[in-house]
């Protein structure tokens, strides 16, 4: 992150339903206490342009609110790309991947409150991803839901100079397995391609049946033509840096939420989150900023779907679903198209 004391030579640009245009001295004309334009209208099927600007340059910041859903799809082109870098329905780019919902099991909206993205009270998305760009920054937010007249509300910062010459572009991308197939891993990412680093992933999940202590698969990480992993986690548990199954193997005998600076496991949805409950669902995430995963060639991660039972360990049949980010030297498109609508919500 930048050194908030350093006094650099760049100029800062603010997006909104207020100034949509990003110029400087182009926000509300209004009176003092008038508000003009707090919101915007996304129609059926209607892709709005929410920034597209010219480089060199960085998104600093991004705040939505408003309707947050699976069917808003979020992406972000770089340099003239005629595909997107970064394409993600709008909750999951924010590590929320169950946006319909606002209540965890302790009757609380679940917060995420880490370094790099930020989930509020009541679905204010937040994001501080450094994003870079050269040439051309084209960021987009498309209605895929049937329904009309879906307000959102935004704001996404920039500043416009001198990028450096090592600074990589940011990507993301979504998957999803409901369920994961049967004793095969679920994959994260794979097909990336090129010089960069891993940066992070949020991964949300649907226990099917008894919860069975269904963390005891393991995330690995593939790194240039590797065929066996080079970093090999012990559990899921333990990838997003907690242990005995968050508290549910425990003297706590239930599942514990937590929100850190790079690593959580913050919701715990459905039921009231102690031992065999049917279907519950979590929402974790784990930021690779202090540990990034570097890459010459290629990478992929995939993460098992497993629990342990008293004749050993099992493979599940969950459903899993995740938002990958990560940083390339040159911007990319992603090695797979994102799923439909309704593949998405498997009508």
């Amino acid at each position: 992150m930048t050194d908030i004391s350093q006094i650099r030579n760049v100029k800062s640009y603010a997006y909104s339903p207020e100034n949509p245009n990003g110029s400087r001295g182009g926000g509300s004309k209004g009176e003092p206490c008038e508000k003009l334009n707090p919101s915007i209208a996304v129609e059926a099927g209607q892709t709005l342009v929410l920034v597209d600007t010219d480089g060199p340059g960085s998104v600093r910041s991004m705040w939505i609110g408003g309707h947050i859903s699976q069917s808003f799809i979020i992406r972000i082109y770089w340099d003239g790309q005629e595909q997107p870098s970064v394409e993600v329905p709008l909750g999951a780019f924010f590590g929320y991947g169950y946006p319909d919902t606002v209540k965890d099991t302790s009757g609380n909206f679940p917060t995420l409150n880490s370094a790099m993205v930020m989930v509020a009270p009541c679905r204010g998305m937040n994001c501080y991803w450094p994003m870079p760009f050269r040439k051309h920054c084209r960021i987009t937010l498309e209605n895929r839901s049937p329904k009309d007249t879906l307000f959102t509300y935004y704001t996404i910062t920039l500043e416009k100079g001198e990028v450096a010459d090592n600074s990589g572009y940011f990507h993301a991308c979504y998957r999803q397995e409901r369920p994961v197939a049967q004793n095969q891993a679920y994959t994260i990412v794979d097909g990336i391609r090129g010089n960069g680093h891993f940066a992070g992933v949020a991964l949300f999940t649907g226990t099917n049946g008894d919860n069975g202590c269904w963390v005891e698969g393991e995330a690995k990480m593939y790194i240039d033509d590797d065929k066996f992993p080079s970093v090999n986690y012990t559990g899921t548990e333990d990838y997003f840096c907690g242990s005995f199954a968050f508290g549910y193997d425990s003297e706590l005998g239930k599942y514990q939420p937590y929100s850190g600076l790079y690593a959580g496991m913050y919701a715990v949805i459905g039921g009231d989150g102690v031992r065999y409950n049917y279907q519950p669902r979590f929402m974790l995430y784990r930021w690779h900023i202090p540990d990034p995963i570097h890459f010459d060639k290629n990478f992929r991660m995939t993460l098992q779907n497993m629990h342990f039972t008293p004749h050993g360990h099992r493979s599940r049949r969950d459903d899993f679903a995740s938002t990958a980010y990560w940083y390339q030297a040159e911007p990319s498109a992603m090695a797979q198209p994102l799923l439909s609508d309704e593949e998405i919500f498997i009508r």
